[in-house]
């Protein structure tokens, strides 16, 4: 372990590891702790810095390749590190700290998706998401690699490759969520996706039926040949419910005598459980389903004996036949609510029936609510004009 006034010389042209040795350490005289190892298998030498941790045992922290860093850049940086070890650090220690993050990989397939299993009702479109916007790009990246700069870069060329902002802004928040809970699992300490900033794009398409489009609606869902798929939507008209409400209803939540139906928080989007009046429109549908004392669910497809999963195909085809080929199978929720608060009923009402965790999601409906009030106040000059007709009479 020759100790010498390393120079840039010596390093350049003359150093090299005896050839009776696998490697040598020659350490520098001017800074002391800083070495440079060099082994018979190859040309190339290492600076690193040798200090003893907190325990008592010798460590070493590599700087870079002598064919990368000078020596005074070499003992610039093992000035500056020893500086942080006098001050209590350990930096071999952090580092194989900063190894036994896993990648994002690792800890998808290991922590997050099967958390997402249980917990969460959107787990196939987080899957989705990682699949398609992060995998390749950075799954092979630790959790401690990924820096807010690359979510920025990638938010931005998914809206620029021409997807919607919500769509785009789904992968920021995902990974957002995800990095919240590497932190509650204590594998990281910061959140990279902390304040990136979403496109917010207002994509809240809300579609109402007028009088005549019900109608026609109406007409084809009582006339249509898959009776089970038209019995699903007239109950989503009835009742406001999410279509996965709907297709997971099951029999022993249905009470007829409080005409009320239990959606259990499993598949309640507020993830609690939420009771939904049934109106008579409602009970007339489910006097209709002949799936009762023989399946577990309401709407079952005899074909395959299982619950239906999915309607859209069979939706499209009735929508279109309606002469309503905008028409959304969410929009069904959105006219039970016009329904109620043309009727007169409050915000409020409105909010626990369809079970909106926050009033600030039902206050979309606000502006019904002041076409009813209008026509409310319009009452009154009907009243007040009369009244002029018979005094000047």
């Amino acid at each position: 372990m020759p100790v010498l006034k390393l120079t840039q010389d010596f390093i350049n042209n003359t150093m090299q590891c005896p050839g009776d040795k696998k490697r040598i350490e020659y350490c520098d005289k001017i800074m002391p702790g800083l070495i440079i190892i060099i082994s018979s298998l190859s040309t190339i030498s290492t600076f690193f810095v040798r200090y003893k941790n907190s325990a008592g045992k010798t460590s070493y922290i590599k700087l870079g390749r002598t064919n990368e860093l000078t020596l005074i850049e070499a003992r610039k940086k093992a000035k500056m590190l020893k500086l942080e070890i006098a001050n209590g650090a350990d930096p071999s220690n952090e580092k194989r700290v900063q190894k036994a993050v896993p990648t994002l990989a690792a800890f998808y397939e290991d922590h997050y998706k099967p958390y997402a299993a249980v917990h969460k009702r959107s787990a196939s479109s987080d899957h989705q998401i990682y699949t398609s916007r992060l995998e390749s790009r950075m799954g092979h990246l630790r959790l401690n690699q990924i820096t807010k700069t690359m979510i920025i870069g990638l938010h931005n060329e998914l809206r620029e490759s021409g997807l919607a902002g919500a769509t785009c802004d789904h992968m920021v928040k995902y990974v957002r969520h995800a990095y919240n809970l590497a932190i509650d699992w204590q594998m990281i300490k910061e959140n990279p996706a902390s304040g990136v900033k979403l496109f917010n794009l207002d994509n809240k398409v809300e579609n109402y039926l007028d009088a005549t489009e019900l109608a026609a609606l109406m007409n084809v869902l009582q006339t249509g040949v898959n009776r089970p798929v038209c019995l699903i939507v007239m109950f989503l008209l009835s009742t406001g419910a999410r279509l996965n409400e709907a297709l997971s209803a099951k029999w022993d939540q249905i009470n007829r005598e409080t005409r009320t139906w239990k959606i259990p928080a499993l598949n309640s989007k507020s993830k609690k459980i939420r009771s939904v009046p049934l109106n008579d429109s409602a009970l007339d549908i489910i006097k209709q389903l002949d799936t009762e004392d023989e399946f577990e669910y309401l709407f079952v497809n005899r074909v395959t004996g299982n619950p239906y999963t999915n309607i859209h195909k069979a939706w499209g085809k009735i929508r279109i036949q309606a002469g309503l080929p905008h028409l959304r199978i969410h929009d069904c929720r959105h006219a039970y609510a016009s329904f109620l608060v043309n009727s007169g009923r409050t915000l409020y009402e409105v909010q626990q029936i369809l079970g909106h965790s926050t009033s600030k999601v039902t206050e979309r409906y606000s502006h019904l609510s002041s076409a009813t009030l209008q026509a409310a106040a319009n009452s009154a000059s009907v009243m007040i004009n009369a009244a002029m007709g018979n005094s000047r009479s």
